[in-house]
């Protein structure tokens, strides 16, 4: 919105007086009379300009939209609707976005605000800033996010039996607050504090899992980090450095209940008896703290030459605790022996010095030859310690024919990963660069295994991959262009079973300035990867293609069209473990999807100072495969213009979702918007 405060000022009358020529010595009494009558006419004309003068600065603009939304019933899973849309009705502060200006004013002398989102939105955000020149810039950045996901086919054993309830869901709430105080901003020296917040809360479903079951219960969580820091930034000609010192506490909290009788997930019956939870009591907490030291800094000592650094090292301490007591009719599969309940407490401390730094440098020893070299180390260690105690209970009235354990272990990871690569770029002519280079990544870890895996003593794993890199940018016009980027890997030893190890990667662009008003671009993306370890037999492959257009003739006056269109597979291929049976089997995955955006902007004669606009278009998603989905959004929106900063709005949305193999979690609603758009 632009609100302005304007004044008129006697322009007319000050340019006449700046005019009039200076009064010779040789000008007689009358003429100077006239002259005195003249400025005494004109001075109160100049005192009203000079008192107009400071309210003719516009010291308050931008734009801000409100109003209210509807939604009709939603036709479906409303579950799936909040999981995927969750958007709700009542008034909304749909955008704001104002700038305040004064330079007069002693606190600040300019501030913008930034709101989108509130009104019980699933995402709204708040951003502030306020700076005088010289003095002080302070920003202050919040971010509330709802995060919902009850989608009934995730987690779900029973989905075959009708059973649409989630065991592992979510409905929390996050919020971000970031503040930052930056001192003699513009200076070659700035001092500078912060301060982060993030904290979450809610509850959902989770699983009690035990010896030979998993129990759906229910889950309170709540988690919160502060971190402080501090810092100062040099900025000189030749080279910059940034000194920083923080510290963060956090804990993390979760609280799992249950007060009926639930069947776990094996519903077989061990021993003559179908196992059950009939109450349980479980919490677990994390605390911590830590400190860490950054460096950041860049140089360029000539012309030719190109420096960059960062180094950033952190220590952090973790307590942890653990409790249940659990009751109900279980099993001990290694001793096939009953119980009815146990009590589990177990506490663990844990250090992890954390280090990572990378440099760079950029050289250009001749004028179409640039040589980058860079590399990166990250470093994780953590060493940890854990005393465990449990009692187990084997008949329902006495604790004398139980058994109790005690667990003492120490834990133990080391996590390290280093890359290195160098880039030569040529520019064969103006309109012609080619990149070639090689990347180099390796790595090794240590690690405790778990004691369930009956593996002993310390393994270790290692990584190992060597990569070609290549890329052109060609422009033989003005109006035309292709950038292209590829990448080739081989490599013989990897982390994870789903890590990047063969694979071939490669992105093509072109944009084509068909006409003023035409611009069309189109692009190309691949991943190909595959492990042909025995035990992983691992072959995925990702490719899309897509076309957009954007269209303005007559420079937008009447008419804007944006479209886009995207062609994507995706397929993956992988053989797992089945846990329960120890046997090897194969999960294949498939997914051909079309995709589209577009959006018709209509410019209608002007009313009341501004033009209406009607616009209309939306996205689809339709794929086929393992998970056939049909995903539809259009939109219609007009604006009527009641006067020349004020606009009247009306929008309409539809939101509908259907999935063949997964009926049961479609959803389709309409949503209407309308309110007023104060501004410009």
């Amino acid at each position: 919105m632009k609100f302005f405060l304007t004044a008129f000022v006697g322009t007319a009358l000050l340019a006449q007086q700046a005019a009039t020529p200076p009064v010779a010595p040789q000008q007689t009494a009358p003429k100077a009379e006239e002259k005195q009558h003249e400025e005494k006419k004109e001075a109160p004309a100049a005192q009203q300009a000079e008192a107009a003068a400071p309210t003719a600065e516009q010291w308050l603009s931008g734009s801000v939209e409100f109003g209210y939304r509807w939604r009709t019933d939603v036709a479906g899973n409303f579950n799936a609707y909040r999981s995927v849309v969750n958007l709700g009705e009542g008034p909304k502060l749909l955008n704001a976005d104002f700038t305040v200006q004064n330079s007069t004013h002693k606190v600040f002398d300019r501030m913008n605000v930034l709101l989108h989102g509130w009104g019980g939105d699933p995402y709204n955000t708040a951003r502030v800033d306020v700076s005088r020149e010289k003095s002080y810039r302070l920003t202050a950045d919040y971010r509330n996010m709802a995060y919902f996901n009850f989608l009934p086919s995730y987690a779900n054993p029973f989905i075959s039996s009708g059973v649409l309830v989630n065991q592992h869901s979510f409905d929390t709430a996050r919020r971000y607050v970031d503040l930052q105080l930056d001192l003699f901003p513009g200076a070659r020296v700035i001092p500078y504090l912060g301060y982060t917040r993030n904290a979450g809360s809610g509850s959902g479903l989770t699983d009690f899992v035990m010896d030979s079951n998993e129990y759906p219960v229910r889950n309170f969580l709540g988690d919160k980090s502060d971190e402080f820091r501090g810092g100062v930034r040099m900025e000189f000609n030749r080279f910059h450095v940034t000194l920083e010192q923080g510290g963060q506490t956090f804990k993390d909290d979760q609280h799992a209940t249950n007060s009926q009788f639930t069947y776990g997930n094996r519903l077989t019956p061990v021993l003559g008896n179908t196992q059950s939870l009939t109450a349980l009591d479980q919490i677990y907490g994390i605390r911590g703290d830590g400190i860490y030291s950054k460096v950041l800094a860049t140089a360029s000592p000539a012309n030719w030459v190109n420096l960059s650094g960062q180094f950033l090292y952190s220590r952090l301490n973790t307590n942890s605790h653990y409790a249940d007591n659990a009751a109900g009719q279980f099993v001990i599969l290694s001793a096939l022996q009953l119980y009815t309940g146990q009590t589990d407490a177990f506490a663990a401390l844990a250090k992890q010095p954390h280090t990572s730094g990378s440099a760079g440098i950029e050289l250009k020893p001749l004028r179409r030859l640039r040589i980058l070299e860079s590399w990166m180390t990250d470093r994780f260690h953590n060493a940890s310690s854990v005393a465990l105690a449990e009692m187990v209970l084997l008949t329902p009235a006495s604790t004398t024919n139980g058994a109790t354990l005690g667990l003492g272990a120490a834990d133990r990871l080391i996590y390290n990963y280093n890359q290195q690569q160098v880039d030569v770029l040529f520019d064969v002519t103006r309109k012609f660069t080619l990149r070639g280079g090689h990347r180099y990544v390796w790595g090794d870890a240590q690690y405790t295994p778990p004691v369930l895996s009956y593996v002993q003593g310390l393994q270790a794993a290692e990584l190992r991959r060597h990569v070609g890199l290549a890329g052109a940018y060609f422009r033989p016009t003005s109006k035309l262009s292709f950038t292209t980027d590829f990448e080739k890997a081989s490599g013989d030893r990897t982390y994870f079973r789903t890590s990047l190890q063969d694979y071939t990667r490669m992105t093509a662009r072109a944009r084509y300035q068909v006409h003023t008003a035409l611009q069309m671009s189109a692009s190309f993306s691949l991943l190909d990867n595959q492990n042909p370890a025995p035990t992983v037999n691992y072959d995925f492959r990702s490719r899309a293609n897509s076309l957009s257009l954007y269209w303005t003739p007559a420079g937008g006056k009447w008419l804007g069209v944006l479209g886009e269109y995207t062609r994507s597979t995706l397929r993956s291929d992988i053989t797992y473990l089945i846990p329960q049976t120890f046997t090897r089997t194969r999960s294949f995955y498939r997914d051909n999807a079309h995709s589209a955006t577009s959006l018709v902007d209509f410019n209608l004669p002007e009313m009341n100072g501004a033009k209406p606009k009607i616009s209309v278009g939306g996205s689809f998603y339709i794929s086929s495969g393992t998970r056939p989905t049909n995903y539809y959004e259009p939109i219609g929106r007009f604006s009527i213009p009641v006067h020349k900063l004020v606009a009247w709005f009306a929008e309409w949305r539809y939101y509908g979702l259907a999935e063949t193999f997964y009926a049961y979690e479609g959803f389709r609603t309409h949503l209407f918007t309308m309110g007023l758009r104060i501004g410009q």
